[in-house]
């Protein structure tokens, strides 16, 4: 009993001592034009060039025209998506993502996208939890994932619901190491390395399972609490970050453990009454972080917010004071 009180009060001192996240600072808004599906489910910088993905096309992935400082232009790049290789997902998960894809469009459910030093794109399924490698010239092939990941996953209380797989996908510039985030319920990191043809587990897959809610924040129209989530990863300079969607945060990760280092937040701006949406939840759904800052990318579900504007926006915050791997 003594041993559970001071480690529940040691939990709640360094909560203390944590303190309030440091808000970041808006710079500019961009509205995105000529995405067929709307809802833009992730991000990448690829060299000097904006990539995106939304949920609702299996075909295509989009190249940002950012030329124009308002409105971004989507340009299609049209992909020719191979079978999909046979996953560990139970039989009941994978019907249910099958039906739901005739409702509201996306078999394949891309919902994020990186890219490693020599170009090439991965997308992350979710409804398959897997991952689509597509070349600078575009050609497409699924990686060869070993079915240990799916099964630490699962065993780690990851991955067991409908609509709660993988979200967020980060890869590093070698093209050799892939860190997947599971969404919630329980949200996790899991990190697979490639081993000549076939991508696995080094030991442990799973670095994080992470179960509970937490508060929305103050700034949220009737805040409650909601389950812990992740929503896009990026990879900078050595360090992981995870986009915590309901949260309106971005936090530092050690790649290796997972283990949070510092988290910063973007709720006084984004939830300004001009950027609201009447969507109960957070709409954050892409992440790039780079030297100047993060691209944070919007998917609205096709709803509009506070201002009537229906298209999906990405943000552009600064760097915080003293960059990205600065101390508390």
């Amino acid at each position: 009993m003594r041993n559970g009180f001071a480690l529940a009060l040691l939990l709640w001192v360094g909560s203390v001592v944590a303190g309030p996240a440091t808000e970041l600072k808006m710079l500019s808004e961009h509205v995105v034009d000529g995405m067929r599906g709307g809802n833009l489910s992730g991000l990448a910088l690829c060299g000097r060039e904006m990539w995106a993905v939304s949920d609702r096309d299996d075909d295509r992935l989009y190249r940002l025209d950012t030329s124009d400082a308002a409105v971004w232009q989507a340009l299609v790049s049209t992909i020719e998506v191979p079978p999909v290789p046979e996953s560990d997902l139970p039989w009941g998960l994978r019907s249910r993502t099958w039906a739901a894809s005739f409702l509201r469009g996306g078999e394949l459910d891309f919902e994020g996208i990186t890219c490693d030093s020599a170009g090439n794109r991965y997308v992350v399924s979710e409804s398959h939890a897997a991952v689509l490698q597509v070349s600078p010239s575009g050609d497409a092939s699924w990686l060869k994932i070993a079915p240990t990941m799916i099964r630490q996953a699962r065993a780690s209380g990851m991955l067991l619901h409908f609509n709660a797989l993988f979200e967020g996908i980060a890869v590093n510039p070698a093209g050799d190491q892939l860190w997947l985030a599971a969404e919630r319920e329980r949200r996790g990191l899991l990190l697979i390395k490639r081993q000549q043809t076939v991508w696995d587990c080094d030991g442990q897959c799973a670095l994080l399972s992470e179960a509970g809610q937490q508060m929305q924040p103050a700034q949220f129209a009737d805040a409650k609490a909601v389950s812990r989530d992740f929503a896009d990863l990026s990879l900078f300079d050595g360090k992981l970050f995870t986009l915590e969607r309901n949260a309106y945060q971005i936090c530092r990760r050690d790649p290796q453990t997972a283990k949070v280092e510092r988290c910063w937040s973007f709720a006084a701006e984004g939830l300004l009454d001009k950027r609201r949406y009447a969507q109960p939840y957070g709409l954050a759904e892409a992440m790039v972080v780079d030297a100047a800052g993060a691209w944070i990318g919007l998917d609205n579900n096709d709803g509009p917010r506070a201002d009537g504007e229906r298209r999906p926006v990405i943000w552009r915050f600064a760097a915080p004071d003293g960059g990205w791997s600065a101390s508390p």
